[in-house]
């Protein structure tokens, strides 16, 4: 009875436990062993909520590679807590419209998962009258803009896609001119950009890298090969595994390149009420009345 309650506690589990493996033996069943109870898994996700902003879940990864010794089990279940609908990589393909063809109008758009699964790819009718379709670069024939969409109502399904999404692509300032629209800095991410792809595939922090390069020195994959077009689909999907080879440390230093936060108002010295109780805050008509 003196014993602290902890001890006497456990004390009456391990009896309980030796009084049940007693019985279960007598009956002529082998009660299993339970030496050690497992510790429930804590949840990575568990302070990032689904609607979680850009910086929030750069801030998160961060936090993340700080915490153990980041090997690669580590890696993978920080990378798969963040994914769930947030991210998309984009490509389209342009005509040449106007004078002389000199125009860049889309044609086709695809968006994928950050599986690489495709969840959108439309042929897509330009507004001005097609004068170069470029097939050897875009793969657009004639023949595809036949059953082609128009372009504003692809810009509407597309831009829902986009919305509030962090969007993956390559030169990705191109794709969103062609769709006459502009993400937000923060949602984008642009693997020409990136020195930690160039610096791993030993090229030139400073050199423009193109897609199929980054593939063939980083992923060891051919794109954008034969003479009948790049495929918007393969190129989108390649855009993504790349950000996906760097994610981590990428998000890192977008974390560490971020603004700081400003401070909460419960933490903050300049918003504790107690203060106010100071004989400097009151009003000084109120104070003479009162004396």
């Amino acid at each position: 009875l003196l014993s602290p309650r902890g001890r006497l506690g456990s004390r009456s589990a391990e009896a309980g436990l030796e009084a049940l493996t007693t019985l279960a033996e007598a009956n002529g069943t082998a009660a299993p062993r339970c030496d050690k109870v497992p510790k429930p898994k804590r949840s990575l996700s568990a302070s990032l909520s689904p609607s979680a902003s850009p910086d929030s879940i750069a801030r998160h990864h961060s936090v993340l590679l700080s915490q153990g010794n980041g090997s690669s089990k580590r890696v993978r279940t920080s990378s798969l807590v963040l994914r769930p609908g947030k991210y998309v990589a984009i490509d389209c393909e342009m005509v040449g419209t106007g004078p002389q063809g000199r125009l860049s109008e889309l044609a086709r758009c695809s968006v994928v998962n950050y599986e690489g699964d495709v969840i959108y790819d439309k042929y897509v009718q330009p507004e001005l009258p097609v004068v170069d379709y470029r097939t050897r670069w875009s793969g657009i024939t004639k023949q595809h803009m036949k059953n082609a969409i128009p372009f504003k109502a692809a810009q509407a399904e597309i831009l829902k896609i986009l919305k509030d999404k962090i969007v993956v692509g390559h030169a990705i300032h191109n794709d969103f001119q062609a769709l006459k629209y502009f993400h937000p800095k923060d949602r984008t991410r642009d693997t020409s950009q990136i020195p930690v792809l160039k610096k791993r595939a030993g090229l030139p922090i400073k050199a423009n890298v193109s897609l199929k390069n980054l593939a063939r020195h980083l992923l060891h994959k051919k794109i954008q090969v034969g003479c009948k077009g790049h495929s918007s689909v393969e190129d989108a999907q390649t855009a993504m595994e790349l950000y996906r080879l760097v994610e981590v440390q990428w998000e890192k230093e977008l974390a560490h390149s971020l603004p700081p936060r400003p401070p909460s108002p419960i933490t903050d010295p300049t918003a504790d009420s107690s203060q106010y109780l100071d004989d400097q805050y009151w009003p000084t008509d109120l104070m003479a009345s009162s004396l």
